[in-house]
């Protein structure tokens, strides 16, 4: 089928007889067609799904076509329009022109004209997304910015990128937390097909679960108190590029049922809508929780799962491609000190490549900004890095409070502290414990002290079973 014949067709049409008959023979020709009544209706459809080329009438009652041309040619990326008419004059046709109509038929016209005209505006459309999305493109400098590695685990991850990037399937990338995710999901969009589109990410815990359905579905004026106007959701907002669920396991289970059927049908409601909302978006999520246990007690939904993770990269932490540090600390370095990055002693790279960062990329940027304040005329000791860190003896590996780093899970074993031996999740359990007690159980403000977000410190008590003891 000639891939113009694909594509998606309304049709403005007051009269009902000739409008059923214009859906079912371009129907039979292998196009997508809706139909409505009138201007105002063809807008609202419109609003609910994309559209290639737009057939319109021009004498319809509520809005006639021109003013549903004007509109239309208001809205980002609108179709290609084709005015239709049984009384046409010169006149009328070079308004419409002037309005941005790809042509103007005068009724009585054939099918195959009709045909032909539309696989032409098809045409014209398609060439005008593809310059988008090359000059996109041309403005960037790499389809893979930042992502700084020499080692083996990470050159096998970029080559699944490029292996999976061009399709259409789903991505889970899998890793704990600092290890670069959203970078991962980033070259993914821009290596894809989709990479003319919108690059949009939700981070799943940031939220509550009332708000959370908000940013990622939109709401109707007058859903609930305050919502004054229509709200556009993310996956909205992400229609023709990627949607990118950072922590999706973290998402309501009400949401996760909510999501499942939002990608497998394409279509959802807003909040307080009415009217399904067709989108057309790639997911990429990603997680650093253990899968088969959240699956196994039912905190995630196992077909979810298996809808998100058509194909799955994990990326391994830090500390187990160690030849990825020495390049990272270098690009890391050039970004703080610019044309002249302070130069680190033999002595503290050693350091660098002997600790065991549980907090991955993310907590050796903040090591080294910190020693980049601290060094004295360019030079980077052992003397300017954090004290976990400058410590060569082995006797804690680990800082003392891993934060969001950890999966529960999954984390190693590791000696907590000089003569005091014990598993890392019991030692972290241990410090919330004592972080919150000082506050009086108050989530926020133990949260504070320990350095993480109250939804992670939320996640980590669920974890240990300690949630019920809040205040």
């Amino acid at each position: 089928m000639n891939e113009q014949r694909d594509a998606r067709l309304l049709i403005a049409e007051d009269e009902a007889n000739l409008r059923l008959v214009l859906q079912k023979e371009l129907q039979r020709l292998g196009y997508r067609v809706q139909a409505a009544p009138d201007g105002e209706a063809a807008l609202r459809k419109l609003e609910e799904s994309n559209v290639d080329v737009l057939l319109c009438d021009i004498n319809m009652p509520h809005m006639d076509g021109m003013e549903l041309l004007r509109r239309v040619h208001e809205r980002p990326n609108p179709p290609e329009v084709i005015m239709l008419t049984g009384q046409g004059t010169v006149e009328t046709a070079v308004e419409a022109m002037k309005l941005g109509a790809y042509d103007y038929l005068t009724k009585p016209y054939s099918i195959n004209e009709l045909d032909v005209r539309v696989r032409q505006a098809c045409e014209k459309r398609n060439l005008r997304v593809d310059n988008q999305r090359l000059r996109a493109q041309i403005e960037r400098k790499t389809p893979l910015p930042e992502i700084v590695s020499q080692s083996r685990q990470m050159a096998e991850a970029i080559r699944l990128v490029e292996r999976v990037a061009p399709s259409e399937a789903s991505v889970l990338i899998t890793g704990e937390s600092g290890t670069g995710k959203e970078l991962i999901a980033q070259a993914i969009h821009r290596l894809s097909n989709r990479a003319g589109g919108a690059f949009i990410d939700l981070n799943c815990a940031a939220f509550q679960e009332s708000l959370l359905e908000s940013e990622l579905f939109g709401y109707e004026a007058g859903a609930f108190s305050g919502a004054k106007a229509r709200k556009l959701g993310l996956i909205e907002l992400a229609d023709g590029g990627t949607l990118f669920l950072d922590e999706v396991t973290e998402l309501p289970a009400g949401l996760q049922a909510k999501l499942l059927r939002a990608i497998e049908t394409r279509t959802f409601f807003r909040v307080g809508g009415v009217r399904k909302v067709e989108v057309n978006v790639r997911i990429v999520a990603a997680t650093n929780r253990n899968l088969d246990i959240i699956v196994n007690d039912g905190t995630f939904r196992a077909d979810l799962l298996y809808r998100i993770n058509s194909f799955q990269i994990h990326l391994a932490p830090l500390r187990e491609r160690t030849d990825d540090i020495e390049p990272l600390m270098n690009h890391i370095l050039k970004q703080f000190g610019g044309s002249n990055p302070p130069q680190v002693t033999a002595d503290a790279l050693d350091r660098l490549r002997s600790y065991q960062w549980p907090g991955n990329v993310r907590q050796l940027r903040n090591c080294l900004e910190r020693a980049v304040l601290l060094s004295n005329e360019g030079v980077i000791t052992a003397h300017e890095l954090p004290p976990e860190v400058a410590r060569l003896n082995g006797s804690m590996p680990y800082p003392p409070m891993p934060a969001a780093s950890f999966s529960a899970v999954t984390a190693p074993t590791a000696t907590a502290a000089a003569g005091n031996t014990g598993s890392l999740r019991d030692v972290e359990k241990q410090q919330i414990i004592a972080a919150l007690e000082k506050v009086g159980w108050h989530r926020g403000k133990a949260a504070e002290i320990l350095g993480i977000s109250p939804s992670t410190l939320y996640r980590r008590l669920r974890d240990y079973h300690l949630e019920g003891r809040l205040k």
